[in-house]
Parts: structure tokens; C-alpha cells; sequence
């Protein structure tokens, strides 16, 4: 399969095919009101646009065709989709130079013609501007330089735990890595052109683009091929699901008391996690605010979003007109004076963050912001390891890069500009409490490492952290004081560089396995997601193999793999001598508080329960509609106040029979 030719290969017919409708009711509309003066050269460009669409939906009407045949794995039906991709690329040059024509003529030769038939010309035009401008972009970020067939380097030896390469094959992947980073990081600048070009920003895109690149180098597949893979899996997973031995989960009646592993009692833990999210969504300001009240939020904060501000609070940046400040009071039920600084400076490395007085929890409570911005973004893909030594922790200490960096920042505005020397002055005491959710939850768990060993008692609350954040010693040292809260099926808690590149074993995997082709899979997986039912089960070549043969590599699967590289292993087992992890491992830090949805819920209201579970349960990205909704920070905070509050009366009973039993 060749890259390059699959890149226009998905393209679509039905935006052509709308706008070869609009010209057609233009035309036909306007025929009569090209009498005027230049009005033949109009009517010659809408008729030249007419016949040079037609062209064009013919020739992507015959690659889709031609692309349908086949499978994934049998692309010999689909051979002559490159002469039909060039074709579609050739009639580029006709189209530009006909957009060019259309501006020149609609400038220079429509005086004297009807003013609605000279804006809809004009229209035309200026679509077929953006239509190119889009397709240049979409080139430009989707074009891939290293899809081109070049001569393979030498084969290479497993030997013990090392890839031994030739000279000629080490070059070869050394230039081929350097070329795709490049572009990469040309594509971040342009993304991210609205930041400012300086020296951090640049590390941080040569940082990303490398990761970036090295995860998607070696492997030929193109984004229909992803999509098949993850339909796929879903169905695959959700199979495995249902066969799962009921046995193997241990059910305690609410009768009898579940304790956490330090003693807390399991349902005053989850008060104080349902209490502690408040703070966490509050964070994000007025967003979040306005999201989750549309009807209430707007009036509450009208009045106090051009309010001018007092000097005596700390307002850092970022609210000019005090809608986050103003949000924050409205969400926590706090007053002005039980603040003691608020930021809202947003930089890389650098993420918004409040400290305050909690009365009721008799803490002093610091709470970070997630993702909210672009700089944030970045933030959370600067995902490789920086060491992150602790005083009296044995084994290797390191993290997340960039949210040990935010934690960092945030560590010496506490604690060198004498925040928390403040607070404590106001109230001795008070425990210090950290807070945060998504990316302020991997922040505010590294930061309570950080301030373990001055604040003993301290106690961190940490909500759908990521999954990458921490070395197994860090995540052991933080069980004492961090609370990890995980709901569902969420995506981030799962998502680190290993747990990616399993993900991209098990997709070459389906894609390779699967005898079907491409659009019946992309279909039937589209159906399932909306409508639901049984998972298909797709005949695959594994069928047909012997049970021993099942930890070899499939000629299918190596054929997905254009450049071998040392994140992607085989179907090694993790046992085996050459499976070695390219990346460092990082896990979910502290005691794990898992909350799932039970059963159908009906009219009723959803019912949750919660479960201690541990970092292993979270080695492998589940695929389901669900895993971007579960992590929400209103979804999440739902969750615990319903765990925490009376359950309604349900009008369908619960699937399980045991729908008010908290799992271990």
C-alpha cells in the first residue's frame, strides 16, 4: 500500500458533488442575466466550473469505487488507484487556473451586469479559493514525506534484547526519523502560530514533534485503516466483555464496612473526592460555569463580569473582566476574602491555579486547572520523562515532562512567594489539600510529591489524572496521600506512549487479520456505535491457524510495518527475551477510586459504583463511545454527588442484582 496514494484516496465525493448542485441552481437561476456587458465571460466561467466539477466528481466517484474492492490486506483490486490518484491531482491545475480566471474576469468584466447575479459569481469563486486553500492544508498536514517507496534497509537481526543494523540501514532510518521530525515540527509551528515563537515554545514543538513522529513512522497505514482497527477493537473488546467469569470480581454487601487501605472509611472518601471536585471544576472558570448551567450561569455573571477589580485579591493575568474569578465564587460558595491567591496566567509549563480557605473541610486548598487553552495542549503532549528526584524514595524517580514542569512553576509560587506561609498564618491549623482535574490532576499529584516531605498530613485529590504520569517508585510513595478518581471507560487515565503503542499492535492486528473489506467493516462499525447490538464476528485469518502458531508474526501485519523500529514489538509475548519496552513506564498515581455506570437506568437517573482498583487495570486503551464523555469534569463530579446523595427510585430495574453493592 503506498501512503501518499491513500492520502487523497479518502477524500470525499459529496462536498464536490454539493457544490456541482450550487453552481447548476446558479446557473440555472442567473441564464437569463448575462446580456449585460461581460456578461458572456461570467456565463463562460459557470459553465467551464460545471464541466471541470463534473471531471472532477467523475474521477473521485471512480477512486472510491476502485478503493471499495478488495480488503485491507488484498490491495491487488486496487491497483490502479495511483493512475487514478494522479489523475484527480492533475485536474488540480485546471482548477486553480480556473479560480484565478474567475477573479480576474469577475473584477475586470462584470460593470453593468445585475449586482445579485455578479455575487453569486463572486461567491463561486471565492468557494473555489477555499475549497483550494483546504485541500493545501490538508496536503500539508496529512502528506506523508516517508510514504514513498524507497529501497528497504538490510534486514535486521534480533540478537538477545538489540536490533543490530548495517551502517547503510542505520543511516537510512536515521535520515528518514529526521525528515519526518522536521515536518512534524512544521506542522506544530503552523498550528500553533498564534504563540509566540520564543525559546521555550521551540523546545517544546522539537520535543513533540519527535515523539509524534517516532510513534508514526514506522507503520503504513492511512486514517481510514485506523478508523476500520479501532471499529474493530470496540467490537472485539466488547465480546470479551460480555464473556468475562462474574466469578472473578469480589461483591461485599453495604452491609459490611470497606475500608481504604489506610484506614479512611470508604464512604467518607468518597465525600471528601465529590467535595474536592468542586474546587477541580471551578478551576476552569467560567467554561465550565456556562457549560454546566446554560440557563443560570449567563444572568449570575453578567453582572459581575465588567465589574472593576479590587486591589486587595491577587488577580494574576488572564481575567481582565473577572468572569473567571466571578464563576470560581459562584461554584465553590466561597466569599472574596477566603482567597488567597488567584492566577490565571497561562503560559507552557505554566497552568492557572487558586489557593483558598476551605472552612468546611478545615483546609487550605489549592486547586489547578486542566486543559483549557493551546499552551495547555502543548503542556500535555511534552510527554517524554524528566527526572524527578524525591527525598526518601528509592528506585527511579521521573515524570511526565510537562506537567512536572507545571508542577514545578507552581511549587515555587507557593512556596517562594510565601503563599502557603500566608494561608497558614491565617489559619495554622488547617491540612493543605491539592486539587485538580485531567491536566491539573497530573499537576497537583506531582506537586503534592513535591511538598510531601515540609507538609506531612497533606492530601491530594487527583480526578481522571493521565495515565503516563509517573515511575511505579513516585506512584508507590504517593498511595499514602493521593486519590486518584477514574470514571468509566475515560481515555486519559489509559493514555500513555506504551499504552499507545499497544494500541497500535492491536489495530495492526484487526486490520491484518480481517478478510473483509474496508468499507463493510467502516459500515457495520458505524451502525454498532449508533444503533448497538451483537459484535460482529468478522472472519479473520486467524481462524485458520494453529493455536502455537498464534505468538508468530502474521505476513499481513509485517507487511503493515514499512520501517522496523524499536517501538513496535511483534506479537512477542511480553515474556519473551526481544520484548523490550522502547519507552519508560509511567503509571496513575496514588490508591485508584474506579467509578462505574450500572446497568440501564431507563427515566431513572444513572447509578454509579465505585471500586479500589489498581494501575494494572489500566494498561490497555478501552475503545468506546463513552471514553471521551467519562472524562469530562461535569460528568465526573455528577458521578460523586450521586454516589454521595439518596438514589432516586428507579422506573427499570437495574440488569444486576446487586445495583447498590460497592466492588473491591
Amino acid at each position: 500500500m503506498c501512503a501518499k496514494s491513500n492520502v487523497v484516496k479518502t477524500s470525499l465525493c459529496w462536498p464536490v458533488f454539493l457544490r456541482w448542485i450550487g453552481t447548476l441552481i446558479l446557473y440555472t437561476l442567473h441564464k437569463g442575466s448575462f446580456d449585460c456587458s461581460g456578461g458572456g465571460v461570467l456565463h463562460s466561467y459557470l459553465v467551464g466550473l460545471l464541466v471541470l466539477l463534473a471531471l472532477i466528481i467523475l474521477s473521485l466517484c471512480a477512486i472510491v469505487y476502485v478503493s471499495a474492492q478488495g480488503t485491507i490486506m488484498n490491495p491487488g483490486p486496487r491497483r490502479s488507484i495511483p493512475a487514478l490518484v494522479y489523475l484527480r491531482a492533475l485536474l488540480y491545475i485546471p482548477e486553480l487556473v480556473w479560480a484565478c480566471l474567475g477573479a480576474m474576469w469577475v473584477s475586470d468584466d462584470s460593470q453593468g451586469c445585475d449586482p445579485a447575479t455578479v455575487g453569486a459569481v463572486i461567491a463561486a469563486v471565492v468557494a473555489s479559493w477555499v475549497i483550494l486553500l483546504f485541500t493545501v492544508l490538508g496536503v500539508l498536514f496529512v502528506f506523508d514525506p516517508l510514504g514513498d517507496p524507497r529501497p528497504q534497509p538490510p534486514a535486521i537481526e534480533q540478537l538477545g534484547v538489540r536490533d543490530l543494523q548495517s551502517s547503510e540501514g542505520s543511516q537510512f532510518l536515521f535520515t528518514a526519523r529526521s525528515l519526518a521530525t522536521k515536518v512534524w515540527e512544521s506542522r506544530l509551528r503552523l498550528l500553533c502560530c498564534c504563540l509566540p515563537q520564543d525559546e521555550s515554545h521551540r523546545a517544546a514543538f522539537s520535543s513533540i514533534a519527535q515523539l509524534v513522529s517516532g510513534f508514526f513512522s514506522d507503520t503504513d497505514l492511512v486514517p481510514s485503516d485506523i478508523a476500520a482497527g479501532l471499529a474493530l477493537l470496540h467490537q472485539e473488546q466488547d465480546k470479551m466483555e460480555q464473556c468475562r467469569d462474574p466469578d472473578d470480581v469480589v461483591i461485599h454487601s453495604p452491609s459490611s464496612p470497606i475500608v481504604s487501605p489506610v484506614g479512611e472509611d470508604f464512604e467518607m472518601e468518597l465525600e471528601k473526592a465529590a467535595h474536592c471536585m468542586q474546587f477541580a471544576a471551578a478551576a476552569y472558570g467560567w467554561p465550565l460555569y456556562i457549560y454546566s448551567n446554560l440557563f443560570t450561569a449567563p444572568c449570575k455573571l453578567s453582572g459581575d463580569c465588567c465589574r472593576s477589580q479590587t486591589a486587595e485579591y491577587d488577580i494574576v493575568g488572564g481575567d481582565h473582566l473577572g468572569c473567571h474569578f466571578s464563576s470560581i465564587l459562584h461554584s465553590t460558595g466561597l466569599q472574596y476574602r477566603d482567597f488567597i491567591h488567584v492566577s490565571f496566567h497561562n503560559q507552557i509549563y505554566e497552568i492557572p491555579f487558586f489557593v483558598a480557605l476551605d472552612h468546611k473541610r478545615e483546609a487550605v486548598l489549592v486547586a489547578v486547572r486542566g486543559t483549557l487553552s493551546l499552551k495547555d495542549v502543548l503542556t500535555d503532549l511534552s510527554a517524554e520523562c524528566e527526572n524527578l528526584p524525591v527525598e526518601g524514595v528509592s528506585g527511579a524517580c521521573y515524570a511526565h515532562k510537562g506537567m512536572s514542569q507545571a508542577a514545578g512553576y507552581i511549587y515555587k509560587k507557593l512556596v517562594n512567594d510565601g503563599i502557603l506561609n500566608q494561608a497558614f498564618s491565617i489559619a495554622p491549623e488547617y491540612k493543605l489539600v491539592i486539587t485538580g482535574h485531567s491536566l491539573g490532576a497530573g499537576t497537583s499529584s506531582l506537586l503534592a510529591v513535591l511538598l510531601r516531605n515540609s507538609f506531612p498530613t497533606l492530601q491530594c485529590y487527583s480526578f481522571s489524572p493521565p495515565g503516563g504520569l509517573m515511575s511505579k517508585a513516585l506512584a508507590d510513595y504517593s498511595k499514602d496521600f493521593v486519590v486518584s478518581v477514574v470514571l468509566g471507560k475515560d481515555l486519559v487515565p489509559r493514555l500513555s506512549i506504551p499504552n499507545m503503542e499497544d494500541l497500535k499492535k492491536r489495530i495492526l492486528k484487526m486490520v491484518s487479520n480481517c478478510n473483509k473489506p474496508k468499507y463493510r467493516i467502516l459500515l457495520q462499525g458505524c451502525w454498532y456505535e449508533l444503533f448497538g447490538g451483537d459484535p460482529d464476528d468478522f472472519p479473520t485469518e486467524m481462524d485458520n491457524r494453529r493455536e502455537e502458531e498464534l505468538s508468530q508474526p502474521l505476513l499481513g501485519e509485517e507487511s503493515l510495518i514499512i520501517r522496523h523500529s524499536s517501538s513496535y514489538q511483534s506479537l512477542a509475548s511480553e515474556d519473551s527475551p526481544a520484548h523490550t519496552p522502547a519507552h519508560l513506564p509511567l503509571f496513575l498515581p496514588g490508591r485508584i477510586l474506579h467509578i462505574t455506570e450500572e446497568g440501564p437506568s431507563c427515566f431513572s437517573q444513572a447509578r454509579y459504583r465505585a471500586e479500589w482498583s489498581s494501575e494494572m487495570a489500566f494498561r490497555s486503551i478501552l475503545i468506546n463511545p463513552r471514553m471521551l464523555t467519562d472524562h469530562m469534569p461535569d460528568a465526573v463530579l455528577h458521578a460523586l454527588r450521586s454516589l454521595t446523595s439518596d438514589r432516586s427510585f428507579s422506573l427499570c430495574p437495574s440488569s444486576t442484582t446487586n445495583s447498590h453493592q460497592n466492588v473491591i
